[in-house]
């Protein structure tokens, strides 16, 4: 008898293998697309991470984000993730993102300093000026090469914060849309900052959306260079320019990125009920 229920059950679990072998397939979920140009700027390969809406058509003109810090294992995900989902529950269009992964963020994100512990801090530092014209000059006609394109956003936050800000004040007409969060505006003894005021007057006043947020947990410089900038984007008086400025209450330097985007993406597409 026992003989009998032992050939029963390992005649049923191999039925059951069977058939697990039968119904079960696997494939790979993909959200995007991993894209490699060669800059000569940089001298370097450089690591694309493409997200399309679904049901992407070629013949159509899309909004694209160009996401600093945009490697898998940084921000990509999640703000793809983001956009998927304002895309489907707000009024945000269909958007294309342009994740950049790092190389070297300390040596792309900030401009040259002669102060000796930032210098030993970060020894590959100072290169911010290639890596705008990387943007620029490569990466920005290799997109609106491959896609027909609209607005342009920037999204980028601390040391990504700083490298927009100086994109902002430097060559403005780079992007539509600039979302700058937790910028370290610190760097360099505040050099970036002194100099808005003189930068902004000489900008031309197109049209342009300006985010900027900070969290209430961060380090008090970093909450006081954000609110000065933001006071100085005023001062500028530029009409076509909508600026927003969001303190995030419950956020620090580490948590913000993404409950800020959030904020700053509604105030440009507010929820719409179905009609």
């Amino acid at each position: 008898m026992i003989k009998k229920i032992a050939l029963v059950c390992s005649i049923m679990f191999a039925v059951g293998c069977t058939l697990t072998a039968q119904t079960v397939t696997t494939k790979p979920l993909t959200i995007g697309e991993v894209r490699t140009i060669k800059s000569k700027t940089l001298n370097e390969d450089r690591t694309l991470n493409i997200y399309l809406p679904q049901g992407y058509d070629n013949t159509k003109s899309y909004p694209v984000i160009y996401l600093l810090d945009g490697s898998m294992n940084e921000d990509f995900i999640h703000v793809t993730g983001l956009v998927q989902f304002f895309n489907q529950m707000y009024s945000m269009p269909e958007t294309i993102v342009v994740g950049i992964a790092n190389v070297d963020r300390k040596r792309d994100f900030t401009f040259h300093t002669d102060l000796k512990d930032l210098q030993k801090d970060y020894p590959t530092t100072g290169h911010s000026d290639k890596f705008i014209t990387f943007l620029e000059k490569e990466l920005k006609p290799y997109v609106e090469s491959q896609f027909k394109t609209t607005d342009k956003y920037l999204f980028g936050q601390s040391l990504g914060g700083l490298l927009a800000t100086e994109i902002l004040l430097k060559k403005p007409e780079m992007f539509n849309n600039y979302f700058i969060i937790s910028p370290s505006l610190w760097w360099d003894d505040e050099s970036l900052l002194k100099q808005a005021g003189q930068l902004l007057a000489k900008s031309p006043d197109t049209k342009k959306y300006v985010y900027v947020s900070v969290g209430k947990g961060e380090h008090p410089v970093m909450i006081k260079d954000a609110e000065t900038f933001y006071d100085i984007l005023k001062k500028a008086n530029k009409k076509n320019w909508t600026l927003e400025y969001k303190m995030m209450e419950t956020d620090n330097h580490a948590t913000i990125l993404h409950r800020s985007l959030y904020e700053g993406l509604v105030k440009l597409f507010p929820y719409q009920e179905a009609k």
